[in-house]
């Protein structure tokens, strides 16, 4: 739970550093990154932080799960510079492309629904056991020979070669291969984002394996929105907290924000500078 501005007092490094578990260097460099605002300096030059920067760190912390440590970096900073809506396209961002990766989840799922056995072509004998030559295979899926190439230089389909003729030789796991892609491409999917999923498949083994990952890809997903929420709260939170007017150690939060010196009260703290 967060701290009332109104009663906590000042901080030290090490303070920070020790609710989260991270170092009071960590913290310097978090600040000095612009994730927390300019820390206040004791008349002997320590550093002293409010619980506004607490509660900083611990928005910066919630943020990264869902949106990794460069965009929560970039939100962070935007947010101490006073330019929330650079902060608020930043989420939209990752809202963004939270979305783009269920469509293509929800893509390959239907693709591997889809790759049937009459989706997959039967073996043409002349190319041996199982295999097919470049043009059988391109007629029975509905596509230009010369499509296949481009997708062998991609790497989503590697025939071997004929010994005898030169031909391009599709086993069985290329015909695999060259349906699922042509299901994916289908979908609107680029090669780029093919490549790397039809990798996967033939790691795999066939897509029956395969359920497992999508059942991870869907639980990694899931959680990765739940983080999402988890970090709007902790942000929210902060950004009311820095528009509050209210008093800390005789400093208005403005004052906290950009660095400003509070009255000095009681002990000196004691922080590394």
């Amino acid at each position: 739970m967060r701290q009332n501005l109104q009663t906590a007092g000042r901080l030290r490094p090490v303070d920070l550093a020790r609710r989260h578990g991270l170092s009071t260097q960590a913290v310097r460099n978090y600040e000095a990154a612009g994730i927390l605002p300019p820390a206040g300096r004791t008349a002997h030059g320590y550093r002293t932080y409010a619980p506004l920067h607490a509660d900083a760190l611990g928005t910066f912390l919630a943020l990264i799960p869902g949106h990794g440590h460069a965009t929560a970096t970039a939100i962070m900073r935007a947010v101490n510079r006073d330019e929330p809506a650079e902060a608020f396209r930043l989420i939209d961002e990752s809202h963004a492309q939270l979305l783009e990766d269920r469509r293509t989840l929800d893509a390959v799922e239907r693709a591997l629904r889809d790759l049937g056995p009459g989706a997959v072509p039967a073996p043409d004998d002349r190319a041996g056991p199982g295999a097919m030559f470049v043009g059988p295979l391109a007629g029975r899926l509905g596509i230009r020979p010369a499509t296949l190439r481009k997708w062998e230089r991609a790497g989503i389909v590697t025939p071997r070669r004929d010994p005898r003729t030169g031909y391009r030789v599709f086993d069985a796991a290329d015909v695999r291969d060259a349906a699922l892609a042509h299901q994916l491409r289908r979908g609107g999917y680029g090669l780029e984002r093919i490549a790397p999923l039809i990798a996967q498949v033939r790691a795999a083994g066939g897509p029956e394996p395969l359920a497992a990952a999508l059942d991870d890809w869907h639980a990694r997903l899931a959680a990765r929105g739940r983080a999402m929420l988890a970090g709007a709260a902790e942000l929210n939170a902060y950004l009311r907290e820095r528009e509050s007017p209210v008093r800390v150690q005789g400093a208005t939060c403005e004052q906290v924000r950009s660095g400003g010196q509070p009255p000095q009260q009681g002990r000196e703290v004691r922080a590394r500078r």
